[in-house]
This record gives structure tokens, sequence and C-alpha cells, in this order.
């Protein structure tokens, strides 16, 4: 006699695989990867920033000094600034076969049109008073620039260099096009297999190191900034 299967309950269903947005698991079994991740984009975002401000600093007095070049170091710099990223690294690549350098160079060429701009802003913008003064005591012009007109342009310095720094910090997770991009190749990873938890611990790092950049930023300017507090 066959016996019936009507009262028997049907075999459960298997439950997919837990795939959470945030778990510590996964921070203990990647510790490694997330480290080497985390500095190679502070790394690249520090020199990148270092490196355009020594380049963006001599451009900008430039302009300062000679008002005809101001509108030709601008909008030089505003072109590099409008070639999108994906295709400025693919571009520079070939060039170098040198995924570290390609990024490095690329992000540069990015923050040089901000603090080009914001540095010669803030040295438009010292009181024209104060300059003639200082003229009028006999100081050469690399000493008034050293002593006066930069320490005076020192907000707008720092403006652009938190502008800079967190637009490179954002702009690192890109170079993952040619194999070197910090906390992107994480997020890369992450959406390729569609692990959550590799995608949103990778994004939160990638905003707490903008953060942090951009708070340190601006304490310090305010540390050189203290007539700015007294007004305020």
């Amino acid at each position: 006699m066959i016996g019936s299967t009507a009262g028997l309950a049907a075999p459960a269903a298997a439950a997919p695989p837990a795939n959470p947005w945030f778990t510590w698991r996964y921070v203990e079994n990647n510790w490694g990867d997330l480290t080497t991740a985390l500095s190679q984009h502070v790394t690249l975002t520090a020199q990148a920033v270092l490196i355009a401000l020594a380049l963006a600093l001599p451009l900008a007095v430039l302009a300062h000094r000679r008002p005809r070049l101001a509108g030709p170091i601008l909008g030089a710099s505003g072109v590099l600034y409008t070639v999108p990223a994906l295709a400025l690294f693919a571009m520079i690549y070939p060039l170098l076969w040198d995924p570290r350098t390609t990024v490095l160079i690329g992000l540069v060429m990015y923050a040089l049109l901000v603090l080009v701009r914001n540095i010669l802003v803030g040295l438009q913008g010292v009181d024209r008073g104060v300059v003639d003064a200082a003229r009028g005591t006999g100081l050469s012009p690399g000493r008034m620039l050293l002593s006066v007109e930069l320490p005076l342009a020192v907000p707008s310095i720092f403006a652009g260099l938190r502008l800079a720094t967190v637009s490179t910090v954002a702009l690192v997770t890109i170079g993952i096009i040619v194999g070197y991009g910090g906390l992107g190749q994480l997020l890369y990873r992450g959406f390729n297999s569609q692990y959550r938890a590799e995608i949103a611990t990778a994004t939160v790092l990638t905003l707490a190191v903008a953060l942090l950049a951009d708070v340190a930023l601006m304490l310090v300017g305010r540390a050189l900034t203290p007539w700015a507090r007294g007004r305020r």
C-alpha cells in the first residue's frame, strides 16, 4: 500500500545567504585589505594635493603679478578640469604603463584649477592700502609676498585646499580603471561580487577620510588666522 503524502508539510525552501550592508565580521576577515586600501587612498590624496599646491602657488603668484597671464593660466587649468576622469586616466595610462603615476598625475591636474583660482582670489583680495603701506616701508616684492600678501590670503588658500582635498578623496576611487584606486578597489570588488558589506564599508571609509581631512584643514586654517577669529 502506497502511503499518502497529503498530510505532510512541503520541504522548507533553502534560506538565502545573509548579505547585510554592515557587518563587523567583514572588517575582521578583511582587515589587511582595508588597511592597505585606506593607506593607499590617504597617501595618494596627500601627495596629489601637495604637488598641486606646489604647482598652483607660483602659477597664481605669476597671474597676480602679471594680470595679462591670469586668463591663459586659469583657462588652461580649466580645460584640464573639464576632461572626464575616466577618459583622462585612460589617456595617460598608455603613455606611462604605471597605474600609480597615472592616477597621481590625473589627481594633480584636477586639483590645479581649484587651488590656482582660490590662491589668486586670495591675493587679489588683499587690501591695497595694506600693500601700499608695506611697499612704503621699503619691502621688496618677494618679502612683501611672503610677509604680507600670502598671510592675508590664507583663508582663501585654505578654502581651496579643503575643496581640492575633498574632491581628490572622491576622485581616487576612479583610479580603479587603471588598477590603482585605493578604497575604490574594494568598491569595485564589492559591486562585482554584490557583497554589500564590502561596498558599504569602503563607502563609509571614503566619507570618513574626506570628513577628517576637511576638519583638519579647517582647524589648521583657523590656527593660522587668529585675526579672523577675533573679528568673528
